[in-house]
């Protein structure tokens, strides 16, 4: 298990969790948009009374939370 990583362009070595602000903003985005859609089927599951599908669509909505606060 690698806990670092060389940059092949300048040869320096990062940390394992380093990354460049792009790509931490491009994930934050991905993850945005996975936690608004996650939200809505909330929503539908609350409006159909599927009490169940609410449970396990919340607890994908919290990972999806807790993935975007450590991007962040």
């Amino acid at each position: 298990m690698a806990c670092n990583v060389k940059n092949t362009d300048t040869g320096v070595k990062m940390g394992r969790f380093a990354m460049n602000a792009p790509i931490r903003q491009s994930q934050a985005d991905i993850l945005n948009r996975l936690y608004d859609m996650k939200q809505k089927q909330i929503a539908q599951a609350l409006q159909q009374g599927n009490s169940l599908r609410c449970q396990v669509l919340t607890a994908e909505a919290e990972a999806i939370f807790n993935a975007l606060q450590s991007v962040r």
